[in-house]
């Protein structure tokens, strides 16, 4: 945790100290009264926050065996900073694995994509949607750890899918109040035209504003044929990204770091 991220409404209220970023704060990281920290408000300003007051104290029981510990964190906090903004890409991904899908939601924010697509595909397996962490909840839990690693207010927007094309239909209707040039990669191992290196050089040669990514990755069995015919039907590009066979979050997290290169947004 590089920062302590909070919703609007709490960053002025003292920090219970049974909450995890309290826990942070006192036993990780040992402030105390006078100290400060990296904090922020969830979808605005990043800054520092300096401990105010810490009131601990400990009570007991009912029946006097136990004693509690209890008390809070008061603190002031200044924004200094835009949070780091998310990036213009949008990644859609067949739904992986359970396992798979908290790293990948770390990485992706950690890597600061806008928006997250996860969707069924036609060969994957149909019980991952079924998953507790297939829920919007439990997803936003996932990609809050990616911001607090990267140290960024912003948090990615998760959206889930039924099938691939309820996916591109839903994209398609926010694209159409959209200004930018888009570029749409669909990345593939099989009859792939070209590499994602080489389209992207070209993509953005000469060109380093308005530009808006697409990326789409199956799910581990990968895409089917009617999948691929309906991704390049949508103008998306075929793509590799070498010979070898990666894990679903794995391309993910490579196909956002070598667009965002090409895009600037790593220099």
């Amino acid at each position: 945790m590089n920062i302590c991220l909070f919703r609007p409404e709490e960053i002025a209220k003292p920090l219970d100290i049974k909450d995890e970023r309290a826990v942070h704060l006192l036993k990780i990281l040992h402030k105390g009264e006078g100290d400060s920290f990296a904090a922020g408000i969830i979808g605005g300003k990043a800054g520092r926050a300096t401990i105010t007051r810490l009131d601990l104290h400990e009570e007991k029981s009912a029946d006097g065996r136990k004693s509690f510990k209890k008390g809070f964190i008061s603190f002031d906090f200044v924004g200094e900073s835009d949070g780091k903004p998310l990036y213009p890409l949008k990644m859609i991904v067949g739904f992986p694995r359970p396992i798979q899908l908290k790293r990948l939601l770390r990485d992706m924010a950690g890597l600061g994509v806008c928006e997250i697509h996860l969707t069924a595909t036609e060969l994957g397996e149909k019980s991952y949607l079924k998953s507790d962490l297939a829920t919007s909840d439990s997803g936003y839990g996932m990609l809050l750890e990616g911001c607090e690693q990267a140290a960024s207010t912003h948090i990615p927007k998760l959206f889930m899918h039924d099938s691939l094309a309820k996916c591109l239909d839903f994209l398609e209707t926010e694209a159409s109040s959209a200004s930018g040039k888009f570029l749409k990669a669909a990345l593939d191992n099989v009859g792939a035209s070209e590499s994602l290196v080489s389209f992207m050089d070209r993509a953005c040669a000469g060109q380093n504003t308005g530009l808006e990514a697409l990326a789409a990755i199956g799910s581990e069995r990968g895409w089917t044929e009617g999948e691929r015919k309906l991704l390049e039907e949508r103008g998306y590009s075929r793509l590799c990204m070498g010979s070898r066979v990666l894990r679903t979050e794995t391309a993910a997290t490579v196909a956002a770091s070598l667009i965002l290169g090409a895009m600037g947004y790593l220099n």
